[in-house]
């Protein structure tokens, strides 16, 4: 899972390097689908379930699981959040950024940095001996701690959330991004958890699109999506989809 999660923070930071103002999705989804390949690794997304493309790029106000297309070309100031996956040897890796696309707002900045504290300090909460919920808790805390510094309120999107992952890209247990501490399975030495937060500058009701693909939010508000693949070891957290130095 390693190896895999290796493929996918390569592609990740090609396309961190590579996304600017002129670019259309399709075009970072082709720069994706070649890098895992070459990897000799196999997109986890393209076909899953009838998804079309090798990655998930949502633009503002879209959440989670945006269609690439040429005819969605980035401007100055958009926020992009990238969901990848790839599988090698049968094993699976799984994470998200979300990007600047140029110049954006101070609150844009803000909304990604919560949005990854919270995806950090759940990772930090994936040791041995803990319940599934000390994760959901841990996010949650973190995210109304940076709602509380910046002076806003963001929304936290309750439907979707983290999930089990290894010789599949999703597995039990469904991950909620919010709850109390102390509940749910224990975590034991060799699991790994998808651990992914989403919030809102705004509210945290969704709307899916005609597409059947794309999550929105519902008062337009912009969105940011972070994603780390976690393994629980005795020495604690080990984020497989972390980019070599």
């Amino acid at each position: 899972m390693r190896a895999a999660g290796l493929v996918v923070a390569r592609t990740l930071r090609g396309i961190m390097e590579t996304a600017a103002p002129g670019m259309s999705t399709a075009e970072l989804d082709e720069l994706a689908e070649q890098t895992i390949r070459e990897a000799n690794a196999v997109p986890s997304f393209k076909g899953y379930h009838g998804f079309p493309a090798s990655i998930c790029t949502s633009v503002n106000e879209q959440i989670v699981h945006g269609i690439p297309s040429p005819d969605r070309v980035l401007r100055e100031g958009d926020l992009l959040s990238v969901d990848c996956g790839a599988i090698l040897d049968g094993w699976h890796g799984d994470s998200a950024v979300t990007i600047e696309i140029g110049a954006v707002t101070e609150r844009d900045k803000a909304l990604s940095a919560a949005t990854r504290a919270a995806m950090l300090a759940g990772v930090r909460a994936v040791n041995p001996g803990a319940r599934l919920t000390d994760v959901s808790h841990a996010i949650e805390q973190a995210a109304r701690r940076a709602a509380a510094e910046d002076g806003v309120e963001y929304g936290m999107v309750l439907e979707y959330g983290g999930h089990g992952i290894g010789s599949a890209m999703h597995m039990d247990p469904f991950l909620p991004n919010v709850g109390e501490p102390g509940r749910g399975p224990l975590l034991e030495v060799g699991m790994a958890l998808a651990i992914e937060p989403m919030l809102t500058a705004g509210s945290s009701e969704t709307v899916e699109l005609d597409d059947g693909w794309t999550v929105v939010t519902a008062d337009g508000s912009r969105a940011a999506h972070w994603e780390h693949t976690v393994a629980v070891t005795d020495e604690g957290p080990w984020v497989l989809t972390e980019p070599e130095p």
